[in-house]
């Protein structure tokens, strides 16, 4: 049974190795930088505030409250001002892991022993030659262990750094989250571990080699990861030295094999008839993560559908259950108030749903909404966060159908569904061209009162692009009243159940449609 259990992790470890080795090498360069940052701050100010110790308390203090922020909240806030990608990942891991350093380096100076400093200066020792000869050397197990604890921490949380783009080990647990695959979870999770571990032996190892000695191995080590940091920019840098740069159009996706799909095809249609330069950013969060990218110009359009955009977005209440009423109430509006311009809508409806399990429906007589009003008392609930605050969504069943279910447990989009097949839970949000409402033979309940709008997908893109490169309205709109719900439903079961990559789905798609060349 174990045999059987591996040997399917090792099978997917050997086909998907190129996107498990570019994911660590990622997560290895996201997490030295953020480290040597985190050090070449934290130990000198360590060591000015060891000469300055009425200001300790205080500084020391502010980076802890720094690291008390919860990991997600401090990169969202960050994305308005440093946008999407490795730079806000990389300044909210410093920021995490300046307070081990800090205060260890600080401590460790602190309790040299005041003999060995008196000693020191009886020899004619000055400041900084006590401080290199007898205070480092003294206080560096100290300064070691807490660079150890911060390595720890930035390895751990740059797994979440995977939701504003910034790549890494966290774009494999995503992945495996949102298909339901533990598989893919491990394959993020082992190396995340196995790196710190790796990196902690290093620190180790060189703590032991300088103790109470000499500096030489701490300052080997700092040579070899800045070496390794900035060498493949360099040489990156060089290779492209001279080489003509077509013009990048940055599009990105939110959560989900359906967004990469998508958006795979607005590459491809666009690259095939311009000589623009599409660069893709799938997965890179919620609706509020892309949104706030667009609106930065970190991105330059992403793929949304027209009912998040006038519920969630807007903040409206949708003037009309008609499709093409809907999108122009979306299109307008996030125009006058953000000049975003939205695209034509595809021909499917990717819309909100409860869900509930065939059986669960066959054994209540579970048809309508409404039905599950009889049983709100004795069911579990599992919402998406988005789905439990957004007024289609959570409240608008409260308010329309009058149903309050007596358990609502929030979480993230990929593990509701686990908690739907455990029997965790017995209710979910869903949507309509999901793979697992086949998958899984899920009863989408009949919304009887028409409480979720229209939800059209269509491309959003900021006014300036638009007029900078006008070309790509028109051949993206070739895809206006294309997709039937079937057929994204088949794409998406081809994605996340049978592991195909989202390009080469879209191609398929867009040649079989005659709107790509083979």
């Amino acid at each position: 049974m174990i045999n059987g259990s591996i040997q399917p992790f090792f099978q997917l470890v050997q086909q998907r190795q190129d996107l498990l080795l570019t994911a660590l090498w990622e997560h290895i360069q996201m997490s030295l930088i953020s480290l040597l940052i985190a050090v070449f701050i934290a130990v000198p100010l360590g060591i000015i505030l060891s000469h300055y110790r009425k200001g300790a308390e205080p500084v020391i203090g502010t980076t802890a409250v720094l690291q008390t922020i919860p990991s997600l909240a401090l990169l969202g806030f960050l994305i308005p001002f440093l946008g999407i990608g490795t730079t806000p990942a990389i300044v909210a891991l410093t920021a995490y892991a300046l307070m081990p350093i800090l205060r260890n380096t600080y401590t460790g100076l602190k309790e040299v022993d005041p003999a060995l400093m008196e000693a020191s200066r009886g020899m004619g020792m000055g400041t900084l030659q006590q401080l290199h000869k007898v205070q480092l050397p003294l206080a560096m197990p100290m300064i070691m262990a807490g660079i150890r604890t911060g390595m720890v921490l930035i390895v751990g949380t740059a797994t979440l750094a995977a939701l504003i783009g910034a790549g890494g080990l966290g774009d494999l647990i995503m992945l495996g989250i949102n298909r339901s695959n533990n598989y893919y979870i491990l394959m993020g999770a082992i190396p995340a571990a196995l790196l710190a571990l790796v990196i902690d032996t290093v620190l180790r190892i060189t703590e032991k080699k300088s103790r109470g000695s000499t500096l030489m191995p701490i300052f080997v080590v700092i040579g070899a990861a800045l070496l390794l940091v900035i060498t493949p920019p360099i040489l990156n840098a060089i290779g492209s030295y001279g080489d003509e740069q077509s013009e990048e159009i940055v599009i990105a996706g939110k959560l989900g094999a359906e967004p990469e799909i998508i958006i795979n095809m607005y590459k491809l249609l666009i690259e095939q008839e311009t000589d623009y330069e599409v660069i893709l950013e799938p997965g890179i969060g919620t609706t509020d993560v892309a949104f706030q990218a667009l609106l930065a110009e970190d991105i330059d359009g992403y793929f949304e559908f027209t009912g998040t955009a006038i519920a969630d977005l807007l903040g409206e209440d949708p003037v009309s259950n008609d499709e093409r009423e809907a999108f122009e109430q979306a299109r307008e509006g996030m125009y006058e108030e953000y000049q975003l311009i939205f695209l034509e809508p595809m021909g499917y409806q990717n819309t909100y749903a409860l869900a509930v399990t065939e059986e669960m429906a066959d054994e209540l007589g579970l048809e309508t909404i409404a039905d599950l009003q009889e049983y709100q008392d004795d069911l579990t609930a599992a919402f998406t966060v988005e789905f439990a605050d957004r007024s289609d969504g959570y409240p608008g069943i409260q308010d329309v159908y009058g149903i309050e279910f007596s358990d609502v447990q929030t979480m993230d989009p990929g593990l509701r569904l686990g908690a739907l097949v455990s029997g965790d839970a017995e209710v979910i949000d869903a949507y309509s061209t999901d793979s697992y409402m086949r998958e899984y033979d899920l009863v989408a309940l009949e919304d009887t009162e028409s409480l979720f709008p229209p939800f059209n997908g269509a491309p959003l893109f900021r006014e300036d692009v638009i007029n900078t490169y006008p070309e790509i309205e028109e051949i993206l709109n070739q895809l206006e009243g294309m997709i039937t719900e079937e057929e994204m439903q088949d794409m998406n079961y081809r994605v996340d159940e049978e592991d195909e990559n989202a390009s080469d789905v879209a191609r398929d798609y867009l040649e079989n449609e005659g709107l790509l060349n083979n």
